[in-house]
């Protein structure tokens, strides 16, 4: 994340998947959010002793949650982030439309209505505050890492999933749930052939991680669905372009979809990963997380009640509509997606690959 505290009094926040490293920002597919220009508040607001704001996509509840975000990094000790949450607090965030998602380390009581909540207790409570369409929808989690989630689908379905799941209204279909994650092949093909792959982890070598194979391999979907040893995509299905396909994915985004569009949105710095969205919770209400995590959650209404969410394919210009204001969602990877062939499996940086990449390296692991 960047903070930018500009000489026109104004400030903006940048959030983005890219590490602070040379490749991250070079060859491979990212992802960022920027808030408008925040200019300075005209007064500053007297310290509440009440609740604190839950109007969830405010500027005001989005300031509230990152400052306390913020506040997480200082201790006793050492102040680390006390001076910069002194100079946000004078800026007007009313401009911004979303709902911060982030993580902190540490144990944390789930049910407190007044404190920002971390990991997929937040995610939840956003997404009971979001309209989805009834019908058929799909949630595509879409990340560059897969952690060590258990020899189950315990925690996936009942903590992680049923949190994405979560919606302001009652629907009677449970979504899809679907795993973009590239293969061997795709990192061969990328544009640094097997460099990118260093950034994209997952394990599948020991007998826990081959059980979580089983469950995870019937979700997982192609980066880029060009695969030739993926499940062949129905040939009258209209193929969109999103022009990363050679791009290896360092991005993170979770998206649900409807049946005509997109219900919302997130990109974040988490991925598939206890360390990141926090333990299923204990039995006094207490989730523990191990990560710093931040990402932003979008979804039409907080621009127009009318408004709807699409996908665009190599633009940020959704085409014209008369139906409805139109909100444009930019997607990094093809539709449709192609789903993983059966002797199909997801890259594994640890392990070896003596086929040369494009530009002729094998990969020792």
């Amino acid at each position: 994340m960047l903070i930018l505290i500009r000489h026109d009094d104004t400030a903006q926040v940048i959030i983005h998947t890219a590490n602070m490293l040379a490749r991250d920002w070079k060859n491979m597919t990212q992802a960022v959010w920027r808030s408008p220009l925040l200019p300075l508040l005209e007064k500053l607001p007297a310290r509440s002793t009440g609740g604190s704001p839950t109007v969830f996509g405010s500027g005001s509840k989005f300031k509230l949650d990152l400052l306390n975000y913020l506040r997480a990094y200082d201790h006793q000790r050492r102040t680390v982030c006390r001076a910069l949450v002194e100079k946000l607090e004078k800026y007007d965030f009313s401009a911004v439309r979303a709902a911060l998602v982030a993580s902190v380390p540490g144990r944390h009581l789930i049910h407190d209505e007044f404190e920002t909540r971390w990991g997929w207790a937040g995610l939840k409570q956003v997404l009971r505050n979001v309209p989805v369409q009834e019908g058929e929808s799909d949630i595509v989690v879409q990340i560059s890492s897969i952690a060590t989630l258990g020899p189950t689908d315990t925690w996936l379905r009942r903590t992680l999933f049923n949190s994405l799941k979560a919606s302001r209204n009652a629907t009677p279909k449970q979504p899809n749930f679907k795993i973009v994650f590239p293969t061997p092949d795709e990192i061969r093909r990328s544009l640094d052939g097997y460099e990118s792959g260093g950034s994209i982890h997952t394990k599948i070598q020991s007998a826990q991680q081959a059980k979580q194979l089983l469950y995870l391999k019937p979700m997982f979907c192609h980066w880029a669905n060009d695969a030739p040893r993926g499940r062949e995509i129905h040939p009258d299905c209209s193929r969109k372009e999103a022009g990363r396909k050679r791009a290896a994915p360092h991005i993170k985004t979770y998206v649900r979809y409807g049946e005509k569009s997109i219900d919302w949105a997130l990109t974040t710095s988490a991925n598939l990963s206890k360390q990141a969205w926090g333990e299923a919770a204990n039995s006094s209400g207490e989730v523990r997380i191990a990560s710093w995590e931040i990402g932003v959650l979008v979804w039409p209404a907080l621009f127009s009640e009318e408004a709807k969410m699409v996908g665009t394919f190599q633009t940020d210009t959704p085409e014209e509509s008369a139906e409805a204001p139109t909100v444009a969602l930019r997607i990094p990877y093809n539709h449709p997606l192609q789903v993983y062939g059966a002797d199909e499996k997801p890259w594994v940086a640890t392990a070896s690959y003596p086929e040369p990449d494009w530009k002729g390296r094998v990969w020792l692991g």
